[in-house]
Formats: structure tokens, C-alpha cells, sequence
């Protein structure tokens, strides 16, 4: 860590009083801390704790109630994005902003350069990126097109990117989200070399193992307010949780118990769509099991769950639902065979943001005697159903009749799951069920999938967490460019093989 003459660590970042109103919510209340110079801050909170209202002013998106930020001790003009960008702020965020069709090079220096400029100096900026990589360790071609680069290697151009624009201050926003974990450990020691280049790094992440393997000191927020500042060599992943949620969260465990019958079986699936391909996919799915599916973002999976839940047709191969072949599978169809989904975006393809939470927790069943009456829909009967899981699942929202967009992320997933286990289905389709959401939420969403295991129903889980499809699966198999190894059993698990296996390197026996 960079001192001054006096021997303390120089601050680079200081927020002081930092408090943002929407309405009546308190989304920050008087957050103050500081980074020092060649330090990691870890920053942990619950869905909704107010780390995203925080950066956002960081960043000039949004303007402070109150309180006030300073960068190496000048004050940092409220509102104004391009003046935190100037000021030396840099932000990898979790979902990468490149354009596919230009190369790194092109990626790198858009924006940096002034509009009216008739030329622009390539040798200069190819030299600049190449000095960088170097220095950093972020091997990466600046003649290659983005979109032939793995995703580890556009993560590299990211942070290549405010790098180049001389950033002091790098924010990383879940980083490893996407990474398998051999591209994680490469991360963390290029992390090791901004420090030691005088960096300072504020390292946003749900995954407590990596927060503190990575960090020097971790702020805790919980319900808008920093709770807790501790030093990342003393304190424990459990006490981080606690902090998190406030109160004590039980680890679930998953018993050992001997699978049913074969209740899906895919045989020789293949299909293309976009740029995802599969390739003579088959896999067996049993009652009472739980089939993890590891693998990096992009290499078949979300193809797969969309031909399992009938919105996606294969060009070959056959789909079995308790021995009965579905030729061309309905998500009708699909829903009456017994198979529920959590979908990967609960936004996009799990609920409607614009209809109340009534009418979305209906909205796979609303054919049932139970909510049609007459060829109407019982609102009275959908309103109870929607309480019932508002309670159940513990969904913070005022009523029934509220509108499903007005929900935080973590509340609109309990609902999706609500609506999942409420019918008992045979089959759960899982696509990435706890993807952003915070330890407790995590722990719930876990202990519903272990009990419907218990009871009976078979589950397929997709997930880019390893740390989660270790904990919870029976079998893991491992899709890679559309290919899906053979399950390994759960006494065969290694978290290497199988990062091995996620980037291409290794095939399972």
C-alpha cells in the first residue's frame, strides 16, 4: 500500500454523509468511508442494501440528498459522469458494454478521442495497449474482433479500457460472474498487480470466498446504512453473512438418498440458434436428484432450458417426459407434463414488470378450475393464491395488486419461486435461480430446491456458480460449445477437472 512522507496510507476517495431519498425510501443514509491508495475495499450488501444507488452517484448518474465526495481531496462536481470518468473513476461492470464487431483496438480508444479530429493515431494507442497488458498481465491481441475473444479475454479489454483512460479508481461489479475458476485465480493475481502499481479497487461481489481472498478491508451495507467495516483477514465468511442480513443463516445440507425413476431424458438433441449450438445432447434426469449443469455463459445452455420448456424447437433428437416423447414440445404442453422453470432472466422471461403480482402468479395457470370459473378468471381466488405465497415466501411487496416491475430482484425471484413450487411439479427446470442475489435470498432459494429434491421431484440445475452446483448437485455434467460431458457423481467432484472441463481443456472419462 502507497504511503505519504508521514508513513499513513494516502486516500484517493473519500464519501462523506453520502444520503439518496426515492420517496419515502432511504436508499443511502449517511454512508461515509474511504479508499486508500494501492488498497482493495470489498462491498458487500443485501439485494437492495444501496450499493447500486451508491455507485450510481460515484458516477454522476444520480445527484446526493446530501453528503459530499472528494478524489485525492478535491471535491467531485455532483451529477456529472464525465467528471467522475476525468477524475480518475473506472467501472468493469458485470454484463461487458463491446461492441462484437469492432476489434480491441477500436473497443479501447471510442470515446477517448476529441469529435473533431480527422485522424487518429493507432500506432500510438496499439503501443499504449500492448504496454498495458504487459504491465498488468492482461494478454490480449489489439487487432482481434471482440466478438472471437473468450470471456475471460473481454473481461481483460474492459478493464484494458479504464486503464487506458488513466483510471486510479477501478470499480469491479460482480467480476467473476462469468469466469470459470482457473480465469478467477488469473484475475485476482492481476488484481495483486494493480495494487502494487498504486490502484485502488472497490471489489463489488455475493461471493463472500472471493471478497475475502481478494480484499483488504470489506463495508457492509444493510438497508441503506454502512453497518460494519472490518479487516478482511479477521473476520469469517459467516460473520460477513450475518452482517449481511442481519441475523444468523444456516447453511443448508443436502442428505444423501437413492434417485427414482428416469423422469426426463434427453436423447441426441442438437440445434442452433444465434450464436449457441448443441450437439447430440442427451442426459437422464431421476427423481429425487438434482443434475447440475456447469459451463461459461454462451455455450448451449440457455438453448437447451428454452427446447425443455417448449419455447425452442431442436432440429433433431427427442425429449422424454415420464417416457412419453414430445416431438414438438409446447411450453403448454411442456407446463402440463408436469415441468416448472425458473427462468435465467426473471425480468425478461419470468414475469410480466407492468402486471400486478396476481395476475403473474396465475399466468401459468390460468386454465385452472381453480382460478376459471366459466371461462372467467377468478380474481378473488388468484388475489388469495397471490397472498399465500406473499407470506410463504416472504415477497416484500404492499399487496396483491401491485405492480411486479416496482419489486427489487430478489423479491421478484421468491415470487417466480413461489409460483414453482406451489403446483408440486415433477420436474423444476432451474436456469441460473439465485444469479444476483445476496447470501440470504441465495439461502432461501437453496433450501426450497432441497426440499422439493426431498420430496420427489427431479431437478435440473443450470448454473455459472460452481460454488452452488458443488453444494447442491448429485451429478454435475459440463456443457462446452453445445457438447454435454457425462455427469460425474458426487463423489467424484473436483472443482479444477471441472474448471478444466468449463474451458475446454479437459474432457470427462
Amino acid at each position: 500500500m502507497n504511503r505519504n512522507k508521514a508513513g499513513e496510507a494516502e486516500t484517493v476517495l473519500r464519501l462523506t454523509g453520502i444520503s439518496k431519498r426515492f420517496g419515502a425510501l432511504a436508499a443511502n443514509d449517511a454512508i461515509s468511508f474511504a479508499l486508500r491508495r494501492g488498497e482493495i475495499v470489498g462491498l458487500l450488501g443485501e439485494n437492495g442494501a444501496g450499493k447500486t444507488t451508491l455507485m450510481n452517484i460515484l458516477f454522476g448518474h444520480y445527484v446526493a440528498d446530501e453528503g459530499t465526495i472528494e478524489i485525492e481531496g478535491s471535491p467531485l462536481p455532483p451529477g456529472s459522469p464525465g467528471a467522475a470518468i476525468a477524475a480518475g473513476i473506472g467501472m468493469v461492470h458485470q454484463h461487458f458494454t463491446l461492441a462484437d464487431n469492432l476489434s480491441v483496438l477500436d473497443n479501447i480508444v471510442l470515446g477517448t478521442e476529441p469529435l473533431y479530429s480527422l485522424s487518429s493515431d493507432r500506432g500510438k494507442a496499439r503501443a499504449r495497449i500492448r504496454e498495458l497488458s504487459s504491465a498488468f498481465g492482461l494478454a490480449v491481441d489489439p487487432d482481434a474482433v471482440v466478438s472471437s475473444l473468450s470471456v475471460g479475454e473481454r473481461q481483460r479489454v474492459e478493464i484494458l479500457k479504464a486503464l487506458y483512460r488513466e483510471a486510479l479508481i477501478l470499480i469491479l461489479d460482480e467480476p467473476t460472474a462469468v469466469l470459470t475458476p482457473q480465469e478467477s485465480e488469473s484475475l485476482f493475481a492481476t488484481l495483486k498487480k494493480f495494487v502494487g502499481q498504486g490502484l485502488s479497487i472497490i471489489f463489488i461481489s455475493h461471493k463472500l470466498n472471493e471478497v475475502l481472498a481478494a480484499c483488504d478491508r470489506i463495508c457492509v451495507l444493510r438497508s441503506g446504512k454502512l453497518v460494519a467495516t472490518r479487516v478482511a483477514s479477521g473476520v469469517s465468511k459467516g460473520e460477513l453473512a450475518e452482517l449481511m442480513v442481519g441475523r444468523t443463516i444456516p447453511q443448508p445440507r443436502i442428505e444423501a438418498q437413492n434417485p427414482g425413476k428416469t423422469i426426463l431424458s434427453l436423447q441426441n438433441l442438437s440445434a442452433a440458434c444465434g450464436s449457441q449450438t448443441l450437439n447430440n445432447v442427451s442426459l437422464e434426469l431421476h427423481a429425487g436428484e438434482i443434475v447440475g449443469m456447469a459451463g461459461v455463459s454462451g455455450n448451449g445452455q440457455s438453448l437447451l432450458a428454452d427446447i425443455i420448456s417448449g419455447t425452442a424447437a431442436a432440429a433433431s433428437g427427442e425429449m422424454l417426459l415420464a417416457g412419453k416423447k414430445l416431438s414438438i414440445p409446447s411450453p403448454h404442453q411442456v407446463v402440463e407434463s408436469g415441468v416448472a422453470r425458473i427462468p435465467e432472466d426473471r425480468q425478461a422471461e419470468g414475469l410480466i414488470g407492468d402486471m400486478s403480482v396476481s395476475e403473474n402468479v396465475i399466468s401459468e395457470a390460468y386454465r385452472n378450475s381453480r382460478f376459471c370459473k366459466h371461462g372467467l378468471i377468478d380474481w378473488e381466488s388468484a388475489g388469495k393464491f397471490a397472498q399465500l405465497i406473499i407470506e410463504k415466501y416472504e415477497v416484500k411487496c404492499p399487496s396483491p395488486e401491485v405492480r411486479v416491475r416496482l419489486l427489487s430482484g430478489g423479491n421478484m425471484q421468491k415470487l417466480i419461486l413461489g409460483r414453482v413450487m406451489a403446483g408440486e411439479p415433477r420436474i423444476i427446470l432451474a436456469n441460473q435461480p439465485t444469479r444476483g442475489l445476496d447470501v440470504g435470498a441465495v439461502n432461501y432459494v437453496h433450501e426450497q430446491l432441497i426440499a422439493a429434491r426431498k420430496r420427489g421431484a427431479g431437478i435440473l440445475l443450470i448454473s455459472e456458480d460452481l460454488d452452488e452446483l458443488l453444494a447442491l448437485s448429485d451429478r454435475i455434467a459440463v456443457m462446452h460449445r453445445g457438447e454435454l460431458s457425462e455427469p460425474i457423481a458426487r463423489k467424484d467432484f473436483n472443482v479444477n477437472t471441472i474448471g478444466l472441463m468449463m474451458a475446454g481443456a479437459q474432457h470427462a472419462a
